[in-house]
């Protein structure tokens, strides 16, 4: 994932059901929305929307890497010089367990294979979507400490 930034910031506010996550100045925020990726610089046109399980990156500093987020799904409004994501769950990339995110993911696809043809079967989906998403912010993240 690659942001183009300006020198520019927005007040960001990241938080989820555990607590906050960040609070501060952000050049730039990528995040899944329902309808696609969303990118979100300062000046941005007002925005409600939701958000699907998956990776969210965004920039505090020029020359700083990109943070690396999980976030389970919830909300982003978002308004000229201020954007707030309310996640239902968020974790940072880094501190992601990848075994256990492998081991929801290997689970969840069981279950789609046992739940083809009943109400479960979206549910698995779900799981699936999630443990796909821990692992992509689990790899971004450790790219970004090899850099």
């Amino acid at each position: 994932m690659a942001i183009g930034v300006t020198n520019n910031t927005f007040q960001l506010n990241i938080v989820s059901a555990e607590g906050p996550l960040f609070s501060g100045p952000a050049h730039a925020l990528a995040i899944a929305g329902f309808d696609g990726e969303l990118g979100i610089r300062p000046g941005h046109s007002p925005l409600l929307s939701g958000i699907k399980p998956g990776v969210a990156s965004f920039v505090t500093g020029l020359k700083d890497p990109e943070e690396i987020l999980y976030i389970s799904g919830g909300i982003v409004e978002v308004q000229p010089s201020v954007v707030t994501v309310l996640a239902d769950t968020a974790m940072h990339g880094k501190d992601i367990n990848k075994a256990r995110a492998d081991e929801a993911r290997r689970a969840a696809e069981e279950n789609i294979v046992k739940h083809a043809n009943d109400v479960n079967f979206a549910q698995a989906q779900m799981d699936l979507a999630k443990a796909m998403a821990q692992l992509r912010a689990v790899e971004l993240s450790q790219k970004q400490r090899r850099r």
